[in-house]
């Protein structure tokens, strides 16, 4: 049987934060078992890592990539380096991960590498079946650090988020008048090794306080003709709450509009062809 032509547009429906809570933890396997989400990370230093570890080993088909992690900004809850605490740079005055992407960015290279490799191997070992590498808060792409955060990519045989519309993806706009062209180089690199050539960045309506099908138009909307990524925070209530009191509203919000089907809605009105990670890792493989 001849099979369907793939859409003009095409986004990985993918769920950052993995492991910060039991919630959030809950709430992907929820929304991937629904067909509402493709595809999710996991934040190897958080405190629940071992709970989606046990759920992926029970679980293969999970689409989980690891969202490499050099920060950790939530005031009153925050997470440690796995490869330890030291003068390397990693961690503030208090020993836990910065905060903020400026802070982060003026580490020791060889102790970034050695951090974002042992979370790599930490998850591997865990028995989770990684489908990609992404980053949390963008900070492994950061013009210091996205050398690393290639050849990571090239040696574990994953793909990596990168987009080549930087411009449009917040977390590396605006760090340097030459950062454009310096990552369409980039891009197109690990294109010709078999990377997903991404197109453009959504994210989820931070900050939002409106109409959420309004909001979400204009987010899946935005999408560009071909694949695109799109980065949502899903969450359940009951712990966001206690540590991010002001963003719990939009990630409760957020996980409520898309198990509702609303957000699938939208983008089978828009011809949009909600697509996962590992068909292009074995893609890459093969």
């Amino acid at each position: 049987m001849t099979q369907p032509a793939p859409r003009a547009r095409q986004i990985v429906i993918h769920h950052d934060d993995i492991a910060a809570n039991h919630a959030t933890n809950v709430a992907f396997v929820e929304l991937f078992d629904l067909g509402l989400v493709t595809s999710g990370s996991v934040m190897v230093p958080c405190p629940w890592f071992p709970e989606i570890a046990e759920i992926a080993r029970r679980r293969p088909d999970l689409d989980l990539g690891v969202h490499l992690t050099l920060n950790a900004e939530f005031a009153p809850y925050r997470w440690r380096p796995l490869t330890g605490v030291s003068d390397n740079g990693l961690t503030d005055t208090d020993g836990y991960m910065w905060r903020d992407v400026s802070s982060a960015r003026h580490a020791n290279l060889n102790a970034v590498e050695a951090e974002m490799r042992s979370q790599i191997d930490t998850a591997l070992a865990a028995g989770i079946d990684v489908t990609h590498l992404d980053s949390h808060m963008g900070t492994i792409a950061m013009p210091e650090y996205v050398d690393i955060y290639v050849r990571l990519g090239a040696e574990y045989r994953l793909p990596i988020f990168l987009v080549r519309d930087v411009v449009g993806f917040a977390a590396a706009a605006a760090h340097g008048p030459d950062i454009a062209a310096r990552y369409a180089a980039i891009f197109d690199g690990v294109v010709k090794r078999g990377n997903p050539a991404f197109t453009s960045f959504v994210t989820s309506p931070w900050g939002n306080t409106g109409d959420l099908d309004t909001a979400y138009r204009r987010i899946l909307g935005s999408t560009a003709p071909g694949l695109n990524w799109g980065a949502f925070h899903f969450d359940m209530s009951g712990a966001i709450e206690a540590y991010s009191p002001a963003d719990a509203r939009m990630r409760i919000d957020e996980y409520q509009f898309f198990r509702a089907g609303r957000a699938r809605a939208l983008m089978d009105e828009m011809g949009i062809e909600p697509v996962g990670m590992r068909a292009f890792r074995d893609r890459m493989r093969a």
